[in-house]
């Protein structure tokens, strides 16, 4: 495991976005993982603009997200589809067919898991997979349990994550309850994994995730047992660990 302190939020932003460029150009057809919500919004932002400069082509490339909210269509502005359509696929010359997300309309979700853990695996797996890190140590929507789960399921989120999102939705009641995710599973089983982390009300979650035991009580602590981590944290979210 691999940690990087950057300054802010916009130099881990920049450092995140070189990883993940030179994976673009070491392999042009790469399936990334890409993660949604405020953290990797600099990253993308950074991608677009080395592409516009013409350093990236995502002509190639092929992704896969890790979650989307059950019960969302496409068009509604708080599904992740249309952030990540928003924030960076209509951005570059990525082919839309060559993007996957979880259908968040779809009737029967033990089906919709099982046709998502599919298309990753018609992938070959996930090359990159860039995660951010929930106050409660939830990597994707794998909110803490008493087990790590392991393949793509739908899960009823926590309280505290729902409170967390309901500042980008105008009712509170309208944030929803249950969300299809990847699961640790199919996140460790990427070849390469970046998470970027900023803010000090993240820097307590940091130093349990990271520096505390593996436990399912803190499902990102499981990434200290893969062989191909780089964390990327702004000073703020690193102020708890005074060892880095």
């Amino acid at each position: 495991m691999k940690i990087f302190k950057a300054k802010d939020y916009k130099d881990m932003s920049r450092k995140a976005a070189n990883i993940i460029s030179a994976q673009i150009i070491m392999k042009p057809g790469c399936v990334l993982g890409l993660a949604t919500g405020s953290s990797p919004i600099g990253t993308y932002q950074q991608l677009i603009e080395w592409y516009e400069k013409g350093d990236l082509d995502f002509a190639e490339v092929k992704s896969v997200n890790l979650d989307e909210y059950k019960g969302l269509s496409r068009d509604n502005d708080q599904s992740y589809y249309y952030f990540m359509n928003h924030n960076l696929f209509k951005h570059v010359n990525i082919n839309l067919d060559n993007t996957y997300i979880p259908d968040g309309t779809a009737k029967d979700s033990a089906a919709e898991c099982d046709r998502y853990n599919k298309v990753i695996q018609s992938l070959g797996g996930v090359d990159l997979q860039l995660l951010g890190l929930g106050h409660n140590g939830h990597i994707g929507f794998n909110e803490p349990g008493q087990a790590f789960e392991k393949e793509t399921h739908l899960v009823e989120l926590a309280e505290s994550t729902i409170e967390a999102n309901s500042r980008l939705f105008e009712n509170p009641d309208d944030v929803p309850r249950y969300a299809y995710t990847m699961g640790i599973k199919n996140i460790m089983q990427a070849r390469k994994i970046v998470v970027i982390i900023s803010g000090e009300e993240k820097a307590e979650i940091v130093k349990e995730a990271f520096f505390g035991p593996v436990t399912p009580q803190v499902p990102a602590s499981i990434l200290q047992m893969h062989n191909d981590v780089t964390i990327i944290c702004d000073e703020a979210a690193l102020s708890k660990v005074d060892f880095i």
